[in-house]
């Protein structure tokens, strides 16, 4: 006799799987192995605000990064579409003048325009050139910082508006607004990417793009929209990034794609396409979240992060593997 899978069961094995699961056991020993090191800064609601203020931009990103990968694609450009985003909104915010809404508004407006600009960029040298994902990425990412650089002559712009500056230290039940627009983020991503035809298609592509044709999806017309996705989500973070520290920080965001790229792997995202879930990256970006911030408490060298990024991300390419084979197997 066959055992009824109730719907409210299938919904929470497909948005919070066994990875994220054990990705929750993985944060909560780290959480209380950084506790026991530093018991006055670790574990206080200041420093828990920092972690979820630090994670917000980049999960941004990641939300977009989820769908690309989840169609079997690769974005290395989203730190550098960032800069320039901000850049255009910094720029054309100081040219407008006025401390108000409406400029701050105008630059909200430019930064995701720059950020789609360049997705589709890189979805149409990947599907109608056909130049590989690695390599579109890889060049869009030099030329987008480049552009930004020339634009800027290579210094940060600190002009924004008054008004940006009161809403970057406004809060909500103790929280910045940032944390809360991430989140807003997240779950509606996760929402268009579960329950709606365009995330259907989405797995469809990433599982077998052939079947997709022949089942009558336009893959490259969808692939270009995922990367206009992943270039808008960039392009939003980028004017977040302007918001949280009224300037461009042209030279801060460099592990940027490594560090969204990892915590999307971890989350259960493969690298090979047709898996993965938005809920499962927010878990994953966490880890590494949890992890920078414990070795800046416990005063271990900043280095050290970018070391410990690297291994995270072998290690969750290596499970990815074991994963796939298994699945293989049965």
């Amino acid at each position: 006799m066959t055992a009824t899978v109730t719907p409210a069961r299938r919904v929470r094995s497909k948005l919070f799987g066994a990875t994220a699961f054990y990705l929750l056991g993985v944060i909560v020993a780290m959480a209380i192995v950084f506790s026991i090191i530093r018991p006055d800064a670790f574990p206080t609601f200041a420093n828990s605000r920092n972690i979820l203020t630090d994670v917000s931009i980049l999960l941004v990103i990641a939300v977009g990064t989820t769908y690309v990968m989840v169609a079997a694609g690769f974005d290395l450009s989203v730190g550098s579409v960032l800069v320039f985003a901000g850049v255009m909104g910094a720029k054309v915010m100081a040219a407008t003048g006025g401390e108000g809404w409406t400029t701050v508004v105008i630059g909200l407006v430019v930064a995701l325009i720059s950020g789609v600009v360049w997705g589709v960029f890189n979805g149409v040298c990947i599907t109608v050139f056909k130049v590989p994902a690695l390599i579109t990425t890889l060049g869009s990412m030099g030329a987008a910082l480049g552009i930004a650089r020339l634009i800027t002559n290579g210094n940060d712009i600190r002009t924004v508006p008054l008004s940006m500056i009161k809403f970057s230290v406004a809060e909500f039940l103790g929280l910045p607004w940032i944390v809360w627009i991430a989140a807003v983020v997240a779950v509606v991503g996760g929402v268009v990417l579960h329950v709606t035809r365009f995330g259907r298609r989405t797995y469809v592509i990433g599982s077998n793009d052939e079947a997709a044709r022949r089942g009558g999806v336009n893959v490259n017309a969808h692939l270009i929209k995922l990367y206009a996705l992943s270039g808008l989500c960039a392009g939003f973070a980028g004017f977040l990034s302007l918001v949280r520290f009224s300037t461009t920080t042209i030279t801060g965001h460099s592990t940027d794609a490594l560090q969204v790229i990892t915590g999307v792997v971890l989350g259960g995202t493969s690298l090979f396409g047709g898996i993965g879930t938005v809920a499962g990256t927010v878990v994953g970006m966490f880890v590494s979240a949890v992890l920078n911030n414990g070795l800046i408490v416990i005063d271990v060298e900043p280095f050290w992060q970018e070391v410990a990024i690297g291994f995270i991300l072998i290690v969750a390419v290596y499970i990815d593997q074991r994963r796939r084979r298994r699945r293989s197997r049965a």
